[in-house]
């Protein structure tokens, strides 16, 4: 049922805890009804029984003892490069084939105009990229992780990375990656073999821009993986400029210092290379400082449509025009500014339907002294914000979101939403004017009551709310065990993996929606599962969204407790539909285009 607009009352500060980086790993999971301070209780006495001090926890950050560790390297300086502050994402995606989800971790590195090369004093450090050894299906299962960095190739990865895309543009059954950075992006086409081979130029991707996030999407409905690449604004070593707060002392600049960039798209071309259309079809002809994007049908047309959040300016919804082009309506369907006429630091947004009546709706994150935004859709690709009436207003208005993301963590079937958070500006976080660099701030989760929205962030972790520079937001099932779990790429900071605790326990049913000859994942497909009750839950094929990361391309619809699906409609890329018979509970089930029974509508 559609949010009202009763607000419910904000859950209050939540405490900074002086923990370690492993502040709530543990060696065993609750089992339903069991606490985790009591599983951790009859643990096996590893590295990982650092207690959580918060009883219940949902999420446990396992990322040391699961060997996933990543640092962060942003280069920041009392110069106050303005591309220090941006910070970078990470991917959940199987680049071996095997069935799980291995990390990709995009870097940055230590920067200046005269010297950008390696030096024995500054070390060459490059994208990481790790392969999951985890038991998969076992929620208690020991998570492992192994840097498969040297041998997979992409220690060419030495740009200095912003954020990542994956997706099979050559249809061969591999995922790819494209990798945007501060500088020319790359795209890496995986060979199948364990390794990767830079096809940028091969494939005429290359942009020499300062790139943010990117999608893979097929907007022309032709079966192959369009690309579409984000660009921030026009800033070089030449045209930065010193800027200073409202104290008068120095600190970083923001968008609105620099001119926007127009966006990038790439068509396909089926044989192995792209041409670029952005002019052709009409990306090209606004200017914008594009960080974030979603490819979703928001008008239910059937065809994909293209919103962009725009730090700072107006956000852009390219509605697809089903001729090859497309139009900016977001004016015209409320959503290039907020409720209250205001365009807003757009950073990470999500698309997903949260309300329940059948279309895509909208969450996005914003600046310190903003709010976060949620703009729920009509169905026609018209959108109202509903922010303060779902009690996601005041909340935010402290923070300075970037990574956003929904998430059904709990398996209820309602979506919630996480965003992870972190300041930009020395003046929006520093304790005193002697501190050099902004400070960072606790993250989010905002759990879905279904009339509005609860911050149970001081529920998540120890770590999830500590004072750190979040930017990055992958979403994914690492262990396979029916639950969404979360990683957070953090500023000049450690990565945090965060393993669902709870999610696991109730009914579960998931989804790989692929071609015809099951060769790779139908993006944009959109599954709708009908349980017993009446209720729908929709859910899309999707690894945009969230803030220069890829998630888990897989659907997974929690099931509430004693009720039953009893039917399931896919609507797949090109348009058609087709229905099945719901798949067995608690295991991901395989469903190929044109398997099901045809719908004619």
């Amino acid at each position: 049922m559609p949010l009202s607009i009763s607000p419910l009352l904000p859950v209050l500060a939540v405490g900074l805890l002086l923990l370690s980086c492993i502040g709530c790993e543990r060696s065993r999971r609750p089992e339903a009804g069991e606490s985790p301070s009591q599983a951790s209780q009859t643990g096996l006495g590893t590295e990982s029984d650092h207690l959580s001090a918060t009883a219940g926890a949902l999420f446990a950050d396992v990322s040391r003892a699961s060997g996933l560790q990543f640092q962060h390297v942003s280069g920041r300086s009392l110069q106050y490069r303005f591309y220090e502050i941006v910070g970078s994402g990470a991917a959940f995606f199987d680049y071996d084939n095997d069935g799980d989800l291995d990390v990709y971790f995009v870097q940055s590195h230590q920067w200046d105009e005269t010297n950008a090369l390696p030096s024995p004093q500054r070390p060459l450090i490059s994208d990481r990229l790790f392969r999951n050894d985890s038991p998969q299906g076992d929620p208690d299962g020991q998570l492992r992780f192994t840097d498969v960095t040297a041998t997979s190739g992409i220690s060419g990865a030495v740009g200095y990375g912003q954020g990542v895309a994956c997706g099979d543009y050559d249809n061969d059954g591999d995922v790819d990656l494209y990798v945007t950075n501060f500088g020319p992006n790359q795209l890496w086409m995986n060979n199948g073999d364990g390794t990767f081979t830079d096809a940028t130029k091969s494939t005429g991707t290359q942009v020499d821009r300062w790139s943010s996030s990117a999608a893979f999407v097929d907007y022309d409905r032709d079966g192959w993986l369009d690309l579409y690449v984000c660009n921030y604004v026009e800033y070089s070593f030449q045209t930065d400029k010193p800027c200073f707060g409202a104290n008068g002392t120095r600190d970083y600049c923001g968008p609105n210092s620099f001119r926007g960039e127009p966006d990038r798209l790439f068509r396909n071309n089926g044989r192995g290379g792209f041409t670029d259309v952005s002019a052709a079809v009409g990306i090209a002809s606004l200017d914008g400082a594009g960080l974030g994007v979603v490819c979703a049908d928001f008008d239910g047309d059937r065809w994909t449509d293209i919103y962009v959040t725009n730090d700072g300016m107006p956000n852009r919804l390219w509605t697809n025009q089903c001729d090859g082009t497309f139009k900016d309506s977001s004016l015209l369907s409320g959503c290039a500014y907020n409720g209250t006429g205001a365009a807003e630091a757009g950073m990470g947004v999500d698309a997903a339907d949260c309300d329940g009546d059948g279309d895509e709706d909208l969450f996005m994150a914003h600046l310190t002294n903003e709010t976060n935004t949620l703009y729920l859709n009509d169905g026609r690709g018209g959108f109202s914000d509903r922010t303060n009436m779902s009690n996601l207003g005041a909340i935010s208005q402290t923070m300075t979101g970037f990574g956003a993301g929904w998430i059904d963590y709990d398996n209820d079937s309602r979506l919630d939403v996480l965003v992870v958070n972190g300041t930009v500006k020395r003046e929006n976080s520093a304790i005193s004017s002697h501190d050099p660099y902004p400070r960072g701030q606790p993250n989010q989760l905002f759990r879905n009551e279904g009339k509005s929205f609860q911050d149970v962030g001081d529920r998540v972790c120890d770590t999830f709310v500590l004072q750190e520079m979040s930017r990055g937001l992958a979403l994914g099932d690492i262990d396979s065990d029916g639950d969404t779990d979360f990683l957070v790429i953090n500023n000049e900071g450690q990565a945090r993996l965060y393993r669902n605790q709870l999610g696991h326990q109730n009914a579960w049913l998931g989804l790989r929606l692929v071609d015809a000859d099951a060769t790779r994942n139908q993006l944009g497909a959109v599954a709708q599962l009908e349980l017993e009750n009446g209720t729908i839950v929709r859910r899309r094929v999707r690894r945009d969204g969230g803030y220069c990361s890829s998630h888990d391309p897989r659907v997974l619809f929690g099931i509430p407790q004693g009720i039953q699906p009893v039917a399931l409609e896919v609507i797949w890329p090109d348009g058609t539909r087709e229905h099945f018979l719901p798949p067995d509970l608690g295991r991901y089930t395989e469903l190929r285009q044109g398997s099901g029974q045809g719908d004619s509508s």
